[in-house]
């Protein structure tokens, strides 16, 4: 049987508004703005089909509705935090981290065993985010991204690397020889693989090599990164991607990058709610910066 519950990012910025008296006071207590704990309490008042707070002058106070549902949830995250902390007392706690699929499965798996021998002292736990990461990171203690700024306010940003983009083929491709030994200018008649989560990387490429990006041909578009280089991988087209993403299919003559990479204007980067200031984080950092630059 269905069990509905109200939006839990939601409620949580609720209970805190409404434990705190302020929208701004929750705001600064969740590292999320002002405008987001707003958006979440009225996301609950419109699935209520009434108000939680009324104004009261320059303060809020609390309707009937709201009193009841600051009470409930008051009490279930109190005994959430009390359970929480008493798990966290039977030992290390493991460092969650989150990451797109692509970036897990193609670079960090494979150096699972390295880091496991570099930091023996740093349990992770990995969780693959295909739907994006919001201003609090929910669930998550930190995220391992290839992105550029500006990032969101509410995180503190560990700078590994500068990304490296180029494009891509495969010995499959049924007009390999000749496309290889091409310069650049060749690919804008060819229609070109991208995905849907970084349509200026074509763009942004062809600009470094002097080349119009207006005149280039889309081809198939992928949702993930990693469908994108399977195809590539088939010989289906010419694929752009971020260099270390593709270094393993490189160095095994999968793929082939006849026209090298340029740096994207985008960065590696690992990511924590601002004000946390756990040391786990910072030698991970020192550890992802070491495998970057290897």
């Amino acid at each position: 049987m269905s069990r509905p519950l109200p939006p839990l990012n939601a409620l949580r910025a609720f209970e805190a508004a409404a434990r705190l008296g302020s929208l701004s006071r929750a705001a600064a207590e969740l590292h999320v703005t002002h405008g987001a704990v707003s958006r979440h309490v009225r996301t609950l008042e419109e699935s209520l089909g009434q108000p939680l707070f009324a104004r009261e002058g320059r303060g809020l106070a609390l309707t009937a509705a709201g009193l009841r549902l600051r009470d409930a949830a008051g009490d279930a995250f109190a005994g959430l935090q009390s359970i929480w902390a008493g798990l966290r007392e039977r030992g290390p706690a493991a460092l969650v981290l989150g990451c797109p699929g692509s970036l897990l499965a193609r670079w960090v798996i494979p150096r699972l065993e390295r880091l496991a021998s570099d930091l023996p002292d740093l349990k992770l736990h990995l969780s693959a985010q295909e739907s994006g990461f919001d201003e609090a990171l929910t669930g998550l203690d930190a995220a391992l991204l290839l992105g550029e700024a500006p990032w969101s306010a509410g995180w503190q940003v560990h700078a590994l690397a500068p990304e490296r983009i180029g494009p891509v083929l495969s010995p499959r491709h049924a007009r390999f020889d000749a496309l290889r030994a091409a310069p650049a200018v060749a690919l804008l008649d060819k229609p070109l693989l991208h995905t849907a989560s970084r349509p200026q990387a074509w763009p942004r490429w062809l600009a470094t090599q002097g080349l119009d990006p207006s005149t280039l041909r889309p081809g198939t578009g992928f949702d993930h990164l990693t469908y994108l280089l399977e195809a590539a991988a088939a010989g289906l087209g010419v694929a752009i991607a971020p260099q270390e993403l593709v270094q393993a299919d490189l160095d095994s003559g999968r793929l082939v990058a006849p026209w090298g990479f340029v740096a994207s204007g985008g960065e590696w980067a690992l990511c924590t709610r601002r004000g946390d200031a756990d040391p786990r984080v910072a030698a991970l950092a020192d550890w992802l910066r070491r495998e970057l630059r290897g």
